[in-house]
């Protein structure tokens, strides 16, 4: 990719997970000491009547643009800032996709772009949307 081709409208090479892994989610609940039991409890999960399959955490679906950011950058420090608005749950066993679209190139030699991102469920959902500001890598 030539830094040249990344102007307004550029589409971020998007990011999949297909499927989230529910033995993932329950993981991170541990190591985050996490105590909500809707990412490890179907009991609980039915109980608080949304559905019957793990819930991944918020920060781990939006990991995911993260993932897409340094996929398309090459280095997680390209990321400078991220906002991301959280719209709908994420469950195991959902396919999702990170995208985004750069809106706006600032700078001369050390160009950033800021970019419109989400995360879209495999029904079409989508489940966070947001903007990011990143480094455009130098040729």
């Amino acid at each position: 990719m030539s830094t040249n081709e990344i102007t307004p409208g550029y589409t971020i090479p998007p990011f999949v997970v297909d499927p989230v892994d529910g033995e993932h989610i329950r993981q991170i609940a541990l190591i985050l000491d996490d105590p909500n039991p809707i990412h490890f409890d179907l009991d609980a999960v039915a109980a608080a009547g949304m559905g019957d399959r793990e819930i991944n955490q918020g920060g781990s679906t939006m990991a995911y643009i993260i993932d897409m950011i340094t996929s398309w950058t090459g280095t997680r420090s390209a990321l400078r800032r991220i906002k991301c608005r959280f719209r709908d749950n994420v469950r195991a066993g959902d396919a999702v996709t990170a995208g985004g679209t750069v809106l706006e190139v600032t700078g001369g030699g050390n160009r950033r772009a800021l970019c419109e991102v989400w995360v879209d469920r495999g029904d079409g959902t989508r489940v966070i949307d947001g903007t990011v500001v990143v480094d455009i890598p130098e040729e």
